[in-house]
């Protein structure tokens, strides 16, 4: 599922973008002001009020804003040179957030986002034991290892494929499950991401809101970066902060502030959403607004001074976030034509890992027989030993899996042992 909906959100991206940004226009002289496009956008949604500015990817592009109203958010694309709309849709609930939705929540929130916590976290304890047994030993080659035996017959053949390619993915599939897991809500939220956060005590003397970062995600689609979701957001009214817009504070003001700092491809523009609110200037790869995540950059700025209140870049990141910053990019395929191609071989592979041991399974099962066939038990008893080792440790380090396991023991147990005819189709 995860390799499956990673794909389909892959290529969503590549061919379309995630909100209409690959659409490109004729440029023709100098863009609108802001203020102009924002007015053609909100007078596209009735009752409209733009909440978000998404700039141009390049001079040929459109631009894009997300418009809330009575009825939700909607995203418009305008020609930046005439402020012609070019199309309208519900904001961040296309294709794309669908299978993000599947591959972060399976639709029914909480419940399974833990149930995918647990699945990864097998999945590292796949990895793990799979690797301990096709390692290379009693005189096993490692060409034997890492190039597949096309001469076998059935299962054997099977076996070495499902091997041989479990190997060659075996490091790139722990980095996108950790990258993954980081996000989750147990080991991700209540462990790694609580002692990674950015500080907001590092902003001296800023009044802090009641929200954090987070709150400007929409729903499961994460635009904020990982190392800023649990950090308080600051709040405008104070004469903190260092000056930065001058004059009035508009978007006209604020938008040639941001264009003033670099950015490599575009950046987004955040509005104010009330009293106490802020305008934020951000450029992160995670969002795809370049393919650089050393060039992420958050700015937070009073809505009513104009002053600078928190300026958050890549190397003010701990150690952790900023690992993840390149994770991310690297599991989104941010970072260019070659991480894309990395990313679809990979996601074949990772299909077919999965079709082929359910293939070996079925060819395993003894003929005829009414039940699932568990394997088994193992004569290389040692070797079981190691298995059941590496299992322990990796418990202990992620909870869901420890969980998963301790679980299946109290059903084999309490349930399975206490109803032999069950036991016997499940064994």
């Amino acid at each position: 599922m995860l390799a499956v909906t990673g794909l389909i959100m892959l290529w969503i991206s590549v061919l379309s973008g995630i909100g209409d940004e690959k659409m490109t226009v004729t440029p023709s002289g100098t863009p609108l002001a802001l203020s102009a496009l924002q007015a053609a956008a909100e007078a596209a949604v009735p009752g409209g009020k733009a909440a978000q500015y998404v700039a141009p990817l390049a001079p040929d592009h459109v631009a894009a804003f997300a418009v809330a109203s009575d009825a939700g958010k909607t995203g418009v694309t305008l020609n930046p040179y005439t402020g012609e709309v070019l199309n309208s849709f519900p904001w961040r609930a296309g294709w794309y957030d669908f299978a993000s939705d599947i591959h972060g929540t399976l639709l029914i929130g909480n419940t399974g986002d833990w149930l995918i916590e647990a699945a990864a976290s097998l999945g590292l304890l796949l990895i793990a034991t799979g690797v301990y047994l096709h390692w290379p030993r009693n005189g096993t080659t490692w060409r034997a290892a890492l190039v597949p035996s096309f001469r076998k017959p059935g299962r054997a053949l099977w076996k070495s494929l499902h091997g041989v390619v479990g190997l060659w993915i075996s490091v790139l599939l722990v980095l996108f499950l950790l990258s993954g897991l980081s996000w989750a809500g147990v080991w991700g939220a209540k462990f790694v991401q609580a002692w990674s956060t950015f500080p907001a005590e590092k902003w001296d003397n800023v009044p802090l809101s009641d929200a954090i970062h987070a709150s400007m995600n929409h729903a499961a689609a994460k635009e904020v970066p990982w190392g800023l979701e649990q950090t308080p957001l600051p709040q405008s009214g104070s004469l903190a902060g260092t000056a930065a817009v001058s004059g009035a504070v508009t978007i006209d003001s604020v938008g040639a502030f941001a264009q003033t700092l670099g950015f490599v491809h575009r950046f987004q523009l955040n509005l104010p959403g009330d009293q106490g609110g802020v305008w934020t200037i951000s450029h992160d790869s995670m969002s795809n607004d370049g393919p650089n995540p050393a060039a992420d950059r958050t700015i937070h700025i009073d809505q009513y001074t104009g002053n600078v209140l928190a300026d958050v870049r890549y190397a003010d990141y701990s150690a952790y976030a900023k690992a993840m910053a390149w994770g991310i990019a690297l599991h989104e395929g941010d970072m260019g034509l070659w991480n894309i191609a990395l990313n679809t071989l990979f996601c074949l592979s990772i299909i077919f890992l999965s079709l082929s041991g359910l293939v070996m399974w079925w060819m395993r099962r003894p003929a005829g027989a009414a039940r699932l066939a568990a394997p088994p038990r193992p004569d290389l008893v040692p070797l079981t030993k190691g298995v059941v080792l590496i299992a322990l440790l990796l418990s202990m380090a992620f909870p869901m899996l420890g969980i998963s396991l301790l679980l299946v023991l109290l059903f084999d147990l309490l349930v399975l042992g206490a109803v032999p005819p069950l036991k016997r189709a499940l064994s």
